[in-house]
């Protein structure tokens, strides 16, 4: 099962939370996606409604 990256291509990091506001990953996730394992790629996709969340309330 591969797990396909979920950049959309914006790559801009909130400095607070240190997401990707586009595919709400860190950018150590970002540039260790290609070698990470399905089952951490799985966990970070699985984190993303919370992730945006965090983003959301550092963004008021």
């Amino acid at each position: 099962m591969a797990v396909d990256s979920p950049c959309i291509s914006i790559c801009k990091f909130d400095e607070k939370t240190g997401f990707c506001i586009g595919c709400l990953r860190t950018k150590d996730e970002c540039k260790q996606w290609k070698k990470m394992k399905d089952k951490h790629r799985v966990r970070i996709i699985d984190d993303r409604s919370a992730r945006k969340a965090k983003l959301k309330k550092h963004k008021k």
